[in-house]
């Protein structure tokens, strides 16, 4: 056992080292993150969308890869223009109600039907000390600290192109990443020296086969977690229920995140109890039941059923790792997170606790 071997100056050397270059690493991701993140987001999503990819060639058989990404994105896209087809026009219409009731609780309290005939009266009334406060020195003070202001609004802007053209990069990305997938993830192992392959040839397959589990295992829980929240939502007669319901399937592949879909079911509550003229607290506990139901169901048989020993994955362990990475490097981090803490994990069981052990080590793929 690794436990038993006497800790000699030299181990403690390579150690130190070791140390020093993971932090080195994980310093130059950090100083690299917004470079390096339209790729990293690029080969995540490429990840998941190349069994689709596969599928798309070989079974319905599209004659080129080319083809088989572009029907792919043309499918996903159509999938995520559906599911914003029930989510968006729905709030849009919950905004407008609100906007509704604002301006007639305005017109209710303030008693006046034009809100431009109050501002023409004001300004006649204060025209005097209007002139004084634009002749005062408060005024250029008050033009002095709107300035920043202003150019922080620009650089925004700015940022919003730039982020426009980093999709449009990570689009590319995309693309290219899936045209070669199977040489690139055949031959990525080429990186290191030969001694050091079948380290990394066993240790990745462990990740691979952790990955696989939690994404198959957690979006398959979120699918039916999304699912009977638009069965509960739907006989509660709640606002929205089909597109609140898929939204917080969807915030379930990250276990425990539905949590805060609380916030818009309030509002939606908030909006029915306005609309129709009940009770709030009412319709929110209706709400509230339908979570905690839910939850309930999903605790006790989805999550165990499904999930089972097979994932070794806590869903605790998976927020804290979040939680860490996204501490050390930043937006990257969040993105990075499972892969890394998988990439521990499978470390850690194979080379430490020697779990896989007694099992045969996979043959390397050989290179020409």
């Amino acid at each position: 056992m690794i436990g038993e071997q006497p800790i000699t100056f030299d181990r403690f050397i390579r150690w130190a080292l070791t140390a020093l270059l993971i932090g080195g690493v994980l310093y130059l991701l950090n100083l690299l993150s917004s470079v390096l993140l339209p790729f990293f987001v690029a080969w995540l999503i490429a990840y998941l969308l190349y069994p689709i990819v596969k599928f798309v060639q070989y079974k319905l058989h599209v004659p080129t890869r080319f083809l088989s990404i572009i029907v792919t994105l043309i499918l996903v896209t159509a999938v995520i223009a559906g599911i914003l087809y029930f989510i968006i026009p729905p709030m849009v219409e919950q905004f407008e109600k609100l906007g509704k009731i604002i301006i007639n609780y305005i017109h209710q309290a303030a008693a006046l039907n034009s809100f431009p005939d109050m501002v023409r009266d004001w300004m006649m009334e204060n025209n005097s000390e209007i002139e004084k406060f634009f002749l005062s020195g408060d005024f250029s003070e008050t033009f002095k600290s709107i300035m920043p202001q202003l150019f922080s609004f620009i650089g925004k802007t700015a940022n919003v192109l730039l982020s426009i053209l980093a999709s449009a990069i990570t689009l590319l990305y995309l693309f290219f990443i899936l045209l070669d997938y199977e040489y690139l993830s055949a031959n990525w192992i080429k990186i290191f020296p030969k001694k050091n392959r079948p380290f990394w040839s066993e240790l990745m397959k462990d990740v691979e086969r952790e990955l696989n589990n939690y994404i198959r295992g957690q979006g398959t829980v979120a699918l039916i977690m999304g699912i009977l929240f638009c069965i509960g939502f739907t006989i509660i007669d709640f606002p929205m229920a089909i597109g609140l319901g898929i939204l917080i399937g969807i915030m379930d592949m990250v276990p425990y995140l539905h949590t805060l879909a609380l916030i818009p079911a309030a509002f939606l509550s908030l909006m029915k109890a306005t609309d129709t003229g009940g009770n709030f607290w009412v319709i929110f506990a209706g709400a509230l039941i339908v979570f905690a139901v839910v939850q309930l169901i999903c605790d006790l048989i989805v999550t165990p059923r499904i999930m089972g020993k097979a994932m070794r994955l806590n869903p605790a362990i998976l927020l804290l790792s979040i939680s860490v990475w996204g501490a050390l490097l930043g937006f990257i981090g969040l993105i990075v997170a499972l892969p890394l803490t998988t990439l521990l994990m499978a470390y850690y069981q194979r080379y430490v606790t020697r779990e896989y052990e007694d099992e045969q080590p996979p043959e390397l793929p050989k290179t020409q």
